[in-house]
């Protein structure tokens, strides 16, 4: 696994041959957010751009893989830009370049999973929260597999895909071996999970 954080451009010959998948921490952005934040999430985004344009010396981008996304083409780019108008912007530019947008998700394991979340969020009782935490864990593991199956089946030999996906769920995938990981974590990722733990005392 490589991480790009403060490497400037890995050696191409290295991976030649090899799948390669940059992934990408999707960082959100907060509705009526301050400005600090403001400011931290778009300096993540303009650096993860310009991290990706590094770390292609090693593999053009062909394939796209982004979470929360069971449409195909410019619905799912529709649906993307109200969530996340800056993740959409560097989609937008790699279907430009060549790259494919595949569905990372499917609706009925996605939606169902949503729901269990939820409901965790609302119960009051260690039981009910017991029973539910098992369906949520459940849909949880169906949507990793599943996850794990889009990325193994259409990314071929010797591509280089785009994951972008939440962190914490991302670090829970167990690719396969063949698959060369390169983790894009911009200087400004650790200022925004710094800002998160001191806003919420985490």
């Amino acid at each position: 696994m490589v991480e790009l954080g403060q490497i400037e451009r890995p050696k191409a010959e290295s991976f030649a041959g090899r799948r390669k998948l940059y992934c990408v921490p999707n960082i959100y952005p907060i509705d009526d957010a301050p400005n600090d934040y403001k400011e931290l999430f778009n300096k993540y985004w303009d650096e993860v751009a310009q991290q990706i344009e590094k770390i292609e010396v090693a593999g053009k981008i062909k394939k796209i893989f982004c979470e929360m996304v069971y449409l195909q083409g410019e619905e799912a780019l529709n649906i993307l830009a109200k969530i996340n108008d800056r993740a959409t912007q560097i989609i937008k530019r790699k279907s430009e370049e060549g790259g494919t947008l595949f569905p990372l998700e499917t609706k009925e394991i996605f939606g169902p999973y949503l729901d269990w979340g939820n409901c965790l969020k609302i119960v009051n009782t260690q039981e009910v929260f017991t029973k539910v935490f098992e369906f949520y864990t459940e849909y949880m593991d169906k949507r990793l597999q599943h996850i794990l199956s889009v990325i193994d089946s259409n990314l071929s030999a010797a591509e280089a895909g785009l994951l972008i996906m939440k962190d914490e769920d991302r670090t829970k995938l167990q690719f396969p071996r063949d698959i060369e990981v390169f983790l894009v974590t911009p200087p400004s990722y650790d200022d925004i999970m710094r800002w998160f733990r001191e806003k919420w005392k985490l």
